[in-house]
C-alpha cells in the first residue's frame, strides 16, 4: 500500500500539469498566454495586498517580542491544567491563527525537544492540521476583493480555530492516551 501511495504522489503533479495542458489544447485555449495573463494578475494582486500583509507581520512580531504571548499563556494556564492540556503546545495554538511560518517553527522546536511521536509532538501535529492561519487568510482574501467589514468573519474564523484546537486535543487524547 505504501508503495502505491509513493507512486501516486510521485506522478500526481506531472499528470496534473500535462492534463491541464491537454484539456486546454482540446478546448482550443492558448494555454501559455492564459498562464502569463494569470501570473500578471497575480503580481498586481500581490502588490495591492503588500501593505496589509506588512501590517499583519509587524503586529505579529510585536505580539511575540513584547511578551504578550507569555501573558496570554499565563492567563490560560488554569483552564489548560484543568483539562490536562500540555502547556508546551499553548504557544503553538496561539501562534497558529497569526502566522504559518511562526507556528511551523514552534512545531519544529517541539519535535526537536519532545520528538514527533511523543504526545506533545502528536498534539502539535494535530493542532497544525486542524487550524488555519486565520489572520493571514482574512488579510489576503478580504484585501483581494476589497471587503472592509470583517467583524463576523473574524469571529467565526477564530471560533473555528478554537473548535479545531479542542478537537485536536480530544482526538489525540482519545487515540494516544
Amino acid at each position: 500500500m505504501l508503495n502505491i501511495l509513493t507512486q501516486i504522489s510521485r506522478w500526481a503533479i506531472p499528470v496534473m500539469f500535462f492534463g491541464i495542458v491537454f484539456v486546454g489544447l482540446i478546448k482550443k485555449i492558448a494555454v501559455y498566454e492564459a498562464f502569463v495573463s494569470g501570473a500578471k494578475n497575480g503580481f498586481y494582486t500581490t502588490a495591492r495586498l503588500a501593505p496589509n500583509l506588512l501590517a499583519m507581520l509587524v503586529a505579529i512580531q510585536i505580539f511575540r517580542v513584547s511578551g504578550a504571548l507569555e501573558i496570554v499563556i499565563g492567563m490560560l494556564r488554569p483552564i489548560t491544567s484543568l483539562f490536562r492540556i500540555p502547556e508546551e503546545v499553548l504557544p503553538l495554538a496561539l501562534m497558529r491563527p497569526l502566522s504559518g511560518s511562526g507556528s511551523l517553527g514552534l512545531m519544529v522546536q517541539l519535535f526537536e525537544e519532545y520528538g514527533p511521536d511523543s504526545l506533545i509532538g502528536r498534539l502539535a501535529s494535530a493542532i497544525m492540521g486542524s487550524s488555519e492561519t486565520t489572520f493571514y487568510v482574512l488579510t489576503v482574501y478580504t484585501g483581494a476583493v476589497g471587503i472592509k467589514r470583517t467583524r463576523h468573519c473574524l469571529a467565526a474564523s477564530l471560533i473555528s480555530d478554537l473548535v479545531g484546537f479542542a478537537a485536536a486535543v480530544f482526538i489525540v487524547f482519545t487515540v494516544f492516551m
